[in-house]
């Protein structure tokens, strides 16, 4: 199972998850994309197998992946301060992959019914939902 971790801005987000779903279960075969090179880079030392950067790694890991994680914003064109061009967000949606997306309440979007949490409670829900995609239980 491939699973792909979307991020950007500093990648915080995404080193957190990766760094949970290795620990969960260091077989799970991770794909990072950082929509820039600071979050590619800290996913890639969070312990992700592989890595690449920019907006046509995120299409070709959409084509690919079997499960595709990062925060809800990668659905959304122009979000995360603009970082997600139309056609990241197209890939993300219109991948045949599973979508575990975390709901954050920034960068001009408000998710109404999603009370804010720390990070790290994000993240446990993430290799929870993962978990349950491949059949692992926790």
């Amino acid at each position: 199972m491939t699973i792909l971790v979307i991020d950007g801005h500093g990648g915080g987000l995404g080193r957190e998850i990766v760094a949970a779903l290795k620990q969960a279960d260091p077989g799970y075969f991770i794909h990072a994309v950082g929509v820039n090179s600071i979050a590619t880079a800290a996913m890639l030392k969070a312990g992700a197998d592989t890595a690449a950067t920019g907006e046509n790694a995120v299409l070709v890991g959409c084509r690919r992946a079997d499960v595709i994680v990062g925060p809800i914003g990668i659905v959304i064109a122009d979000a995360m301060l603009g970082e997600i061009t139309p056609a990241m967000a197209a890939a993300v949606g219109q991948s045949r992959a599973r979508r575990v997306l975390v709901p954050m309440n920034q960068c001009d979007n408000t998710i109404i019914g999603v009370m804010d949490q720390p990070v790290g409670q994000s993240v446990q829900g993430v290799v929870r939902a993962v978990n349950d995609i491949s059949g692992k239980r926790q």
